[in-house]
């Protein structure tokens, strides 16, 4: 009974929302806005397994490979930064300085030394996912108890112990936060960069749909776009429950308490 509760609320704002766009299009005379019917067999005539193989595979390949490494690179130096006061406040102001240029702005630049293939993309990928991470790292590593920092080294700890067992579990909540948030940027940048001298993938086949006013065509590439970025985040909510486990037991025992 819970799981089918659940299901009708996941449900009932998507159901809606295609109700109202089905009478608001009832009249079908909108060449711009086409109805639900048009848009879905546009969409089951378009993305057929061929075309997701040409254009839906290397787009997650690029998010993929762009996200892994801000994930890595941006949890690595948000430690580094957050576990020495005086390297924080030496690159703070350069890393607020970064963080403020828009990786969309910075395309035509990074088209200069990376060229227009796949690199390109990757590196657009990463240059706006790293940045939430990096950040929420930082304040994640500045975040732990300097009790238990001082008793893990009174225990003899190794650094690399303290690293394993303390700073990363602690500063773990808001490492997922981050990454969460890195999430949407890197879908976001994904269909940007290939909107860029691409030859594939979901942007570049959404703005050849728009040139040659292939309208629900390029409806069904939005709505693609949504699916793609909703799996995403189901995957990233499983990850999510598994790396922070013990802080929702914690949680709950702190309820109980």
């Amino acid at each position: 009974m819970r799981a089918l509760r659940r299901t009708s609320t996941f449900l009932a704002v998507p159901v809606v929302l295609v109700v109202v766009w089905w009478l608001a299009t009832g009249s079908g005379t909108s060449f711009y806005w086409p109805s639900p019917y048009k848009v879905a067999q546009a969409f089951s005539d378009t993305w057929t397994v061929p075309r997701l193989r040409h254009d839906v595979v290397p787009s997650l390949i690029r998010f993929g490979v762009g996200y892994a490494i801000a994930l890595a690179i941006g949890i690595a130096i948000g430690v580094l930064i957050g576990s020495f006061k005086g390297l924080r406040q030496a690159v703070e102001p350069v890393l607020e300085f970064l963080r403020a240029v828009p990786p969309p702005v910075m395309i035509p630049v990074i088209m200069l030394f990376a060229g227009i293939g796949d690199g390109m993309k990757v590196l657009v990928i990463f240059l706006g996912c790293v940045w939430p991470v990096l950040l929420n790292t930082v304040e994640g590593v500045r975040g732990v108890d300097p009790v238990l920092r001082d008793s893990a080294r009174s225990f003899g700890l190794t650094p690399w112990d303290r690293l394993c067992r303390l700073v990363l579990p602690a500063a773990s909540p808001r490492i997922v936060a981050g990454a969460r948030q890195s999430l949407s940027l890197g879908i976001i940048l994904m269909v940007i960069s290939e909107m860029f001298a691409a030859s594939n993938g979901i942007g570049f086949s959404i703005i050849q749909f728009q040139r040659t006013f292939a309208i629900p065509e390029m409806w069904g590439g939005v709505i693609l776009l949504g699916i793609v970025g909703l799996a995403a985040a189901a995957a990233f909510y499983l990850v999510e429950r598994w790396v922070l486990r013990w802080y929702r037991g914690f949680l709950r025992s702190q309820r109980k308490a």
